[in-house]
């Protein structure tokens, strides 16, 4: 599996400090509230479960499945609909969405309009990696681990054809495996 990596660009020990940094910053913002953090089946599982240990507040989970249509014909009319709903009710929570990476906003912005008509206290987006050159749908984002260059990356939760999740780090896969 390590013989694919083109490049390690975030590895295991950068990828910890950078997830405590994050956790420091999201438990001052939102000391004295419970905090609900909710995130995508199962990209954002690895960052999820780490970040939580990071935050020094009481907290839940929960997940959501999501299935994005290929084939769009005009930007930003993707399509995308929920296979796996909350099984937590979301009503005057504080709620955190989890991402593992942000590229055009797409499925974003239709996760954020399906949890705002839940009616939450407040939601706000964590993601560990973003490429915000790429929005196409612009939302807001609150808290961001590292901006990445525009390239296919792997590990860390992150999947090509449902492989490479369980890297401990983040990488590029050598060109002729994915293009």
């Amino acid at each position: 599996m390590h013989d694919d990596v083109a490049q390690v660009l975030f590895t295991r020990a950068r990828l910890q400090a950078r997830v405590r940094a994050l956790g420091r910053r999201i438990t001052r913002d939102y000391a004295g509230r419970d905090l609900h953090l909710i995130t995508i089946l199962r990209g954002g599982l690895f960052f999820l479960t780490d970040l939580a240990r990071a935050i020094e507040l009481p907290l839940s989970l929960d997940c959501l499945g999501i299935s994005s249509y290929a084939g769009q014909v005009t930007p930003g009319q993707g399509r995308a609909r929920i296979t796996k709903d909350l099984d937590d009710q979301i009503e005057g929570r504080h709620v955190l969405l989890v991402e593992d990476i942000i590229d055009t906003g797409l499925t974003l912005g239709y996760i954020r309009r399906s949890l705002l008509v839940r009616e939450p206290a407040s939601l706000r987006v964590c993601t560990l990696l973003d490429r915000p050159y790429r929005r196409i749908v612009e939302t807001p984002v609150d808290y961001v681990g590292f901006e990445i260059p525009d390239a296919f990356v792997v590990g860390y939760g992150l999947d090509w054809r449902g492989r490479y999740r369980n890297l401990p780090f983040i990488a590029t896969l050598k060109p002729e495996l994915h293009t």
